[in-house]
């Protein structure tokens, strides 16, 4: 069981580690943790630490069938998300949708470069 002083970890599998990395840490403020070989890196955000596997890492190994897949994300508050989307628009960044409000904030979806996604979210309260 992971301790609370723990990180929560997340894998996304990506195409290419190191565009993932720079996407990561340039854009939505992620520190590079490690990377120990060209097929894994893992970057961290607060207690989120993101495991990044290549198609060469045994993290990118086919799921099982039946194991499904789905519109899982990860999930990272901004203060501000019109600021927040006018800067990644800038970098020359695409979303996913266009911004969803409802009772508990504002949400919109991003992708990174191997497709995965991740909500930024703006609270209403």
């Amino acid at each position: 069981m992971t301790r609370p002083d723990q990180f929560a970890s997340v894998r996304y599998l990506v195409d290419d580690v190191q565009e993932a990395v720079d996407f990561y840490t340039t854009h939505l403020g992620f520190t590079l943790r490690s990377n120990p070989a060209p097929a894994f890196a893992d970057v961290v955000r607060g207690p989120l630490r993101l495991l990044l596997s290549g198609p060469a890492s045994s993290g990118a190994r086919a799921t099982p069938s039946g194991a499904g897949a789905g519109r899982n994300r990860i999930h990272l508050i901004v203060d501000n998300l019109d600021t927040e989307i006018d800067r990644l628009r800038d970098a020359g960044l695409t979303f996913h949708s266009d911004v969803v409000s409802g009772p508990g904030g504002r949400q919109i979806l991003l992708t990174d470069p191997a497709g995965n996604l991740i909500e930024l979210f703006e609270s209403a309260h």
